[in-house]
């Protein structure tokens, strides 16, 4: 019985050795086919500059108000922003931000906010969110109803990622 579970946990050892080797040669692999795509893609879309959307939040489609705000709170968010009787009220949690609709539109949402920091202030500097929406619509993203990019001030636009999931970009300043 000894010999037998002496040859066990040589066994087991073989097979934990050999899965680190490979899993390291494995990753070590990926790093350089990553490397190798991160120089082409940057050679080939050399004005791929990277696009700061603002805050985000998730925007969340609830059926209680109350219930889904008292849930929140006890997971330590607290009100930051709107009104019950309005029905939705945005909630933080250090940086984190989440909104609750009641009623408002279906599904959740990914809530991107140019021209604002994750406390709802305003940046320095910051893209517009037609230029955002021209920067997108140049990388082929389409971006469903067009703002006019001869207006100013507040807009907002919607895209959907591969698998549908909702995308906003709301500007509010």
């Amino acid at each position: 019985m000894k010999g037998k579970s002496i040859i066990a946990i040589t066994f087991i050892g073989v097979f934990l050795i050999g899965f680190y080797v490979s899993a390291n040669h494995s990753a070590s692999q990926k790093n350089k086919i990553s490397r190798v795509n991160d120089t082409v893609k940057k050679d080939e879309i050399s004005t791929n500059e990277e696009l700061k959307l603002g805050a985000f939040s998730v925007s969340l489609n609830v059926k209680d108000l109350s219930k889904s705000i008292l849930f929140y709170e006890n997971l330590g968010f607290s009100q930051f922003a709107g009104d019950v009787a309005m029905n939705y009220v945005i909630l933080k949690n250090g940086t984190t931000v989440i909104g609750l609709f009641q009623g408002m539109f279906e599904g959740n949402i990914l809530t991107f906010n140019p021209g604002w920091n994750q406390s709802a202030q305003e940046l320095e500097s910051y893209k517009d969110v037609r230029e955002v929406q021209s920067i997108l619509k140049e990388r082929g993203v389409d971006v469903g109803i067009e703002i006019d990019k001869n207006t100013s001030g507040p807009a907002s636009f919607i895209i959907s990622d591969p698998d549908g999931n909702t995308i906003f970009l709301d500007q509010h300043l």
